[in-house]
């Protein structure tokens, strides 16, 4: 992998994996209500949060799922690959104090369209609260 460009379509494989990790704080969530606007009152208001299903505040899903972007544009694939499609399903809330595992695994390599499919899971503690797939599309050495 080169840093500036990553990983290649042609370097990769099926079962490359990579994962970062992060703690979700009460900043992190404040400050990801500015930048996306939703300022629904489960993510920013405690008193009325417990009064929901989930019995207090929850991060909001799409920040953790943005980790799944951190470890795609970082690290797998990496640096010059891009986004061409995301699926995700939300199976667990994240409370503030949670760490987050965002892993990217390698399934499928299309060499010759310069795209690859990678699983896409985040977990808490080893319990999957966000699983999905997406598309990449990747840089090549024949351009």
């Amino acid at each position: 992998m080169n840093p500036q460009n990553g990983y290649d379509i042609e370097d990769l494989q099926p079962g490359m994996s990579a994962s970062i990790s992060k703690t979700i704080t009460d900043t992190d969530i404040v400050l990801f209500s500015g930048v996306s606007t939703d300022t629904n009152a489960v993510h920013l208001d405690e008193e009325f949060a417990k009064t929901t299903m989930f019995g207090g505040r929850i991060a909001h899903g799409m920040l953790s799922a943005s980790l799944i972007s951190a470890v795609l544009g970082n690290r797998l694939p990496g640096p010059g690959c891009v986004y061409v499609a995301q699926t995700l399903k939300f199976k667990a809330p994240v409370r503030p104090g949670d760490t987050v595992t965002a892993t990217a695994t390698v399934k499928e390599v299309f060499v010759d369209k310069k795209r690859v499919i990678i699983e896409t899971v985040c977990t808490i503690g080893g319990r999957i609260i966000i699983e999905g797939e997406a598309t990449m599309m990747c840089t090549s050495k024949n351009h």
